[in-house]
């Protein structure tokens, strides 16, 4: 990993810094097998799967100020900050959802987790309990590490000052936290009208005749939120782009692969939905799922 990590900028680093950012790579290791090893006993022993789903918001910013108290620069500043503020909003949102508990092991779990412990393939103590250890719990927290390390490219190449590169990328990925948060809201809003019980003129009337959210920026894809997200994470990685001066990096890859788990957790979302909404598939066919179109 450290070897790798060196790799990226193409550069050898002298003696001292060396063992300096490989102190630093550890202690990102470190925290990550700790991590999983902590959601996969926590969440066998209560059956509560979602365990890394409460704390998908806060390691990558544990990750962000670990990497500035080593390599303190206005970039990694910017960089921590940024992941900071996704973070906090992220938290509130899977809070108010109810995934949060005053008992930290409880709180509300995931539904998708519930269908795929009813798989053929998964059903059984042993065989959901390998999944659990291998995808829920080391696989994504893995995953988050890799996400995260344009921070270590940062540091890599320390000392290089922030460019328009820097700007760009700060730019697209508030903008991007804005419009999850913004979704977000739509839907928590949408969700508390179904459960309403109170009389007045809801604000998504549409959605709420077909069961499923249709309106706000529902109207362009089918999950903004989704989209959001994945945005939010390729635009930090071109932070690592102006630190290397290279465009194409190894730290690439853990944004690639967060598309990729995006595509088969949405793909999950949407067999439900097909099957409990019958107007679900008219809409699916209408609507793209991530981007929306530029000309109807």
């Amino acid at each position: 990993m450290i070897q790798l990590l060196s790799a990226i900028s193409f550069t050898s680093l002298p003696y001292r810094d060396n063992i300096h950012f490989q102190n630093l790579v550890s202690t990102w290791i470190m925290v990550m097998v700790i991590v999983a090893l902590v959601c996969f006993i926590v969440s066998e022993l209560t059956r509560n799967y979602s365990q890394v789903d409460k704390l998908w918001s806060l390691v990558p910013v544990a990750y962000g100020w670990i990497t500035f108290a080593a390599y303190p620069s206005t970039r990694i500043l910017v960089m921590a900050s940024l992941v900071t503020v996704w973070g906090l909003r992220l938290s509130y949102n899977f809070s108010r959802k109810g995934g949060y508990n005053i008992i930290p092991w409880k709180g509300a779990e995931d539904h998708r987790w519930k269908i795929m412990r009813e798989r053929p393939e998964l059903r059984g103590r042993f065989r959901f309990g390998m999944f659990n250890l291998l995808f829920i719990s080391l696989y994504q927290n893995l995953l988050i590490l890799l996400f995260s390390t344009p921070l270590l490219l940062a540091a890599l190449n320390d000392g290089k000052p922030m460019n328009m590169t820097d700007v760009v990328a700060a730019t697209l990925m508030l903008i991007f936290i804005i419009t999850e948060g913004v979704a977000d809201n739509q839907l928590f809003r949408f969700h508390q009208e179904k459960l309403s019980t109170q009389k007045g003129e809801p604000l998504y009337i549409e959605s709420l005749s077909r069961g499923f959210m249709t309106e706000g920026l529902w109207k362009y894809v089918r999950h903004p939120n989704f989209a959001s997200e994945q945005a939010i994470w390729i635009s930090f990685y071109f932070f690592g782009v102006a630190a290397s001066g290279r465009w194409i990096n190894l730290t690439l890859t853990g944004s690639l692969l967060l598309v990729l788990l995006f595509i088969g957790s949405t793909r999950l979302t949407e067999y439900i939905s097909s099957n409990k909404y019958p107007d679900y598939e008219a809409y699916r066919k209408n609507l793209p799922k991530f981007i929306p179109r530029l000309f109807n």
